[in-house]
């Protein structure tokens, strides 16, 4: 959550925390890449007005369990 809301406060600190549950820097480097692609091209979708595929429309609209 930290790297999609406040990428500007990530320390070294949080870094060693994935690494103590088990990250090597390269699963680090990979999961940055994945959260900062995602956050890119959901702000691009955002942007231009693109609508959700059918899917996720229906995903959206179920009720919480």
């Amino acid at each position: 959550m930290k790297l999609t809301h406040s990428p500007q406060s990530m320390a070294p600190a949080d870094l060693d925390e994935l690494r103590r549950h088990g990250f090597d820097d390269r699963a680090i480097h990979d999961a940055t890449q994945v959260i900062a692609y995602f956050n890119y091209i959901n702000r691009v979708a955002d942007a231009l007005g693109v609508e959700p595929e059918t899917f996720v429309r229906k995903w959206e609209e179920s009720p919480d369990p």
